[in-house]
This record gives structure tokens, C-alpha cells and sequence, in this order.
């Protein structure tokens, strides 16, 4: 992994692009015909799992080992990535810096960077009052993609698409709005949870704070273990490779020339679905509801009693399974460290624990599910809480916030590579059978 020197970020990018679109055309001109894989049926009516078809540059999904960020899993960033304090969670403007430049950068780039975003952070007074528009009670994420849409109306990119900017030159006018909406987010996002649980008593952005220590603090939240907290969350939920629903969408719109504002704010209401973001408040909401109904020091055996009883009504485990890991998520895994080290004897903490040990063989006994182990929501909750943000229905707002720096990094490098229009084929039942039934026909 290199490292590097100069601290302006763009610089660096305009260093790299050149070579990383001459190595994109050299992939197509070689090997443009070569096949990846066979589609299946099953492939096409069951969401595309498993098919090979989107180009992501900023981190890669193995089923068995998680995510990597630009080659680097989990632990090796947080042993490589600056850090706020010693022996501290990465700071996440250091992982930006890497999904952009694949770069581990240093600490005085990180600084630069921090302040870049601190100055970028301004939000208008109109995002605020397209917000308050809402009522009050409307969903955290239905106020949070307002606002981003209504930050919109600045996009740099728009005003230089329609001044006739060349296509070469996408990428600069859709770096600024990327970094824009990365810096504002959290300013936005703050401002709606100030609104709908704290009576609208907005804490101002203190620029002399990283960008994850600030987010914590314009929440409300000034204990130094919750700052370090929002550094860790937002750096694991930053990316996950292209294919889950906010990446995916985020590029479907993008590859239209959509501005980062509309792409990003397409891909938080995918967020906002139950399969995808919102699982993690359904986690700690299903965590206290065993609470209620068993108490805080419930026995394995009454534990696994109430998973069967969930299974059995037909719902689901929340926070077990995914879509693609096949072991337990390294996202869960230092989030449990995180707990061990600074809140071991944390009642709902030591329920997940237990609940680490139940759910997995009772999903496997059921043997419908081809990962029965956690995933990053079935820990993110139960952190949060113990730091006083108890409101579970916010927690998709924050991993909102976390997923500017994955969607934006590549939304950057989509523009720099010139990735074309994304339009996959479409079919109806009535052509799948005939092509089944002539491919029947044919075999020997």
C-alpha cells in the first residue's frame, strides 16, 4: 500500500487519473470479451445475487473474509489510518482519503483534509426550512433526504454541465459537490435529530473538531468515548462495495449524469428500506423488546425459546444474514471490541453477546438461511444507546451521514473514468420460459 505527501487531495487525484483511465483502457481493449460468468435464472428473479456486473473501485466484499477498503480489511485500517488519540478508532477523513486515492495518507493530510470539510460545511437557510416544511414526526430519513435535496440547488456540477463543461473535465465540478455534500451531511443531519428529540435547540459545528468528533458533538454528544464512538461508526459503514441497494443506487443515478445531490439522495432512500439501512433500529427495537418481555438477565434457554418464537410468527432475526457474507461481519467483530474495551458489563451489551451465541445455531437448525451470523446492525445499536442516543429510529440517519464518503468517492472516479449510462437488459416471465423451454429442446 503506498503512502503520500502532498496534502491538497485534488492534486492527488489529478495525479492519478490519468494512469487509472489509461489502465481502464487497456482492460476494455484486452479483455473486453471475456466472459465473467454465467447468468441463471435464479439470478435474474432473485435481485441479481451473485452476478458479476458493476465496476466499484473503492472497496471489494469477499464472502468469507468482509469487506476491504481499497485492499485493507477492517483491522489493518485501524492500524494503518491516523487516529484522533493514541490507540484511538481512525479518524474517518482518513479512510476518504484513501477510497479516493488508495493511498494510506498521513496525519498532517488528514488535518488538511478535516479542515477542508470544516470550511465546506456551511448549509443555507433554506435546507433548514425546506426541512421544517415536514412535520415534526415525519421520519428521520424523509427530513434528512429532503435537506440533502434541497442542498442541491448550489450543485456545481449542474451549473458547469449546463456552461457546456467537457466531458474530460466532469469529474472537478463533481469533486466539489462530492466533498460539499460530504462536509454538510452531518451538519444536516444533526440539525434533524435537534429537531424532532431535543425541541429544536440546534448545537453549532465547532470547527476546531474532526469531522466525526463534530457530528457527535452537534448531536449532543461531547463524552470523549461517543466521539470516538462516531469516528468507528462512520468509518465502517462507509463503503461496502457496489452492489447493495444505496451504493447501487447512487451509481444507477450518477451513470445519468445526475449530480451528487440527486444520486446521493436517490441512494439514502434505498437506505431508508427495511432490508437494507433501516435494519438497524429494528435490531435494537426486537433487543428491548426481549427485554421486556424476559427481562436483562435472561438465560440462553429463554433466549433461544423467544428466537424460535420470532422465527415462528414469521418474522425475522433482525441483524443476522446478508446478502453476501458467509462468516460473521468484521464490522460486528470490532464493534465488539470497541464494546469490550470501553462498556463490558453494559446489560444489552452482554444480551448481544449471548444473543452471538443462540441465534447462530438456531438459524442453522432451521436451514433456510446460508448466513446465519450477525451483521454490522445486529452490534451499532446497542453502542449508541449505551452513550445516550436512544432513539432508534434516527440510527439510519447516521449511516446516511457514514455512506457520503463511500457513494461520493466513487461517484468521483465514475465521472474520472467516464463510466457509461447504466441500462442492464430486462425480461418477462413469458421470454424466460420460451428461452428454458428451447434450451430444454436443444440439449442431447
Amino acid at each position: 500500500m503506498q503512502s503520500s505527501t502532498d496534502v491538497d487531495l485534488k492534486s492527488q487525484l489529478q495525479e492519478l487519473i490519468p494512469e487509472q483511465q489509461d489502465r481502464l483502457k487497456k482492460l476494455k481493449s484486452e479483455h473486453g470479451k471475456v466472459q465473467l460468468g454465467n447468468i441463471t435464472v435464479d439470478m435474474v428473479i432473485g435481485g441479481m445475487r451473485g452476478m458479476t456486473g458493476l465496476l466499484w473501485e473503492t472497496s471489494l466484499l469477499d464472502p468469507e473474509e468482509g469487506i476491504r477498503f481499497r485492499g485493507l480489511s477492517i483491522p489493518e485500517c485501524q492500524k494503518v489510518l491516523p487516529v484522533a488519540q493514541s490507540g484511538g478508532e481512525p479518524l474517518p477523513e482518513g479512510l476518504l482519503w484513501l477510497l479516493l486515492t488508495g493511498k494510506v495518507p498521513s496525519k498532517e493530510q488528514v488535518e488538511a483534509l478535516s479542515k477542508d470539510l470544516a470550511n465546506r460545511a456551511a448549509v443555507p437557510d433554506y435546507v433548514y426550512n425546506a426541512i421544517d416544511a415536514l412535520p415534526s414526526t415525519a421520519h428521520p430519513m424523509t427530513q434528512f433526504a429532503s435537506g440533502v435535496m434541497a442542498l442541491q440547488v448550489q450543485s456545481e456540477f449542474q451549473k458547469a454541465y449546463e456552461n457546456g463543461i467537457h466531458k474530460s473535465k466532469f469529474w472537478e465540478p463533481t469533486y466539489e459537490d462530492c466533498l460539499n455534500l460530504i462536509a454538510r451531511v452531518p451538519v444536516v443531519a444533526a440539525y434533524v435529530y435537534r429537531r424532532m428529540y431535543k425541541n429544536g435547540d440546534s448545537i453549532p459545528s465547532d470547527k476546531s473538531l474532526d469531522y466525526g468528533a463534530n457530528f457527535s458533538h452537534m448531536l449532543g454528544f461531547d463524552d470523549a468515548k461517543m466521539k470516538e464512538l462516531m469516528r468507528l461508526y462512520i468509518t465502517i459503514h462507509s463503503d461496502h462495495e457496489g452492489g447493495n441497494v444505496s451504493a447501487h443506487t447512487g451509481h444507477l443515478v450518477g451513470s445519468a449524469l445526475s449530480d451528487p445531490y440527486l444520486s446521493f439522495a436517490a441512494a439514502l432512500n434505498g437506505l431508508a428500506g427495511p432490508l437494507h439501512g433501516l435494519a438497524n433500529q429494528e435490531v435494537l427495537l426486537w433487543i428491548k423488546s426481549v427485554v421486556e418481555e424476559c427481562g436483562e438477565n435472561i438465560s440462553k434457554d429463554q433466549l433461544k425459546e423467544y428466537v424460535w418464537k420470532t422465527l415462528n410468527s414469521g418474522k425475522v432475526v433482525p441483524g443476522y444474514g446478508h446478502g453476501v457474507l458467509r462468516k460473521t461481519d468484521p464490522r460486528y467483530v470490532c464493534q465488539r471490541e470497541f464494546a469490550l474495551k470501553h462498556l463490558p458489563d453494559d446489560p444489552l451489551f452482554q444480551l448481544v453477546s449471548k444473543l452471538y451465541e443462540v441465534v447462530p445455531p438456531v438459524l442453522t437448525e432451521l436451514g433456510k438461511v446460508k448466513n446465519p451470523w450477525p451483521n454490522v446492525d445486529a452490534h451499532s445499536g446497542v453502542l449508541l444507546n449505551h452513550y445516550g442516543l436512544t432513539e432508534a429510529r434516527y440510527y439510519t440517519v447516521l449511516f446516511g451521514v457514514s455512506r457520503s464518503l463511500g457513494i461520493c468517492s466513487q461517484l468521483i472516479w465514475d465521472r474520472a473514468l467516464g463510466l457509461a449510462l447504466e441500462r442492464p437488459k430486462s425480461v418477462t416471465m413469458d421470454w424466460l420460459e420460451t428461452y428454458c423451454e428451447k434450451a430444454k429442446a436443444s440439449s442431447p
